[in-house]
């Protein structure tokens, strides 16, 4: 489980089962639910989603939190798939049609919208390359300057991603930093947005 594996990697930086580094200095940056592990565990175990539903809610409800939506979205899934069992609709063909209509719609309205997000402000620091006629962006945290590079690539239709540079208080950012990683460690007590610079690549000898 997430809770184990957070303890282990406090001090190591390998997998726990096969031993292969996951990250040199940030393992904890790289590991992400296993979506269909968790169904075919959740369809093993008899009321085991609607359990930790139910424990999840209970948890943010004492803290006075809002409960996040993908969890309000694993609740409504879940009810309709018990009322569906209560009204005697088990039927294969239907079952089927089902889940993939409920995956499909899953897929198309989230985005990661359910994640934190991080409002970002990409400036150009150069005159070599022109500037974004949207600068202001909101994605998801866990998003990389990888994916920041490549959406300016595009967006400046440049030939390849690899030719950028971004930058937060004049520091190059590995493309493997998330946004959350880079707010916490470089922007932590300054005020929304994040502001990021790019540039063309500059090969450091």
């Amino acid at each position: 489980c997430r809770s184990c594996l957070v303890k282990y990697l406090e001090e190591n930086n390998t997998c726990p089962t096969c031993r292969i580094v996951i990250h040199q200095s940030h393992p904890l940056q790289y590991i992400g639910h296993d979506r269909t592990m968790q169904d075919i565990v959740y369809k093993l175990v008899p009321g085991l989603q609607e359990a930790e539903m139910k424990k999840q809610r209970e948890f943010y409800h004492k803290l006075g939190m809002e409960v996040p939506g993908d969890i309000k979205g694993e609740t409504c899934s879940t009810k309709q798939h018990l009322d569906s069992h209560r009204n005697g609709e088990t039927k294969a063909d239907e079952n089927i049609n089902k889940e993939t209509s409920e995956e499909k719609q899953e897929e198309d309205n989230d985005y990661h919208r359910s994640d934190e997000q991080v409002s970002i402000c990409l400036e150009c620091n150069s005159s070599k390359l022109r500037g974004l006629k949207r600068k202001w962006i909101r994605c998801s945290a866990q998003a990389t300057v990888l994916h920041l590079k490549k959406f300016i690539a595009k967006k400046l239709n440049l030939s390849s991603f690899n030719e950028l540079d971004i930058l937060c208080n004049e520091e190059i950012l590995g493309k493997d930093h998330t946004l959350k990683f880079v707010v916490v460690t470089r922007w932590r007590f300054k005020k929304a947005p994040l502001l990021l610079h790019y540039r063309p690549k500059m090969d450091l000898l």
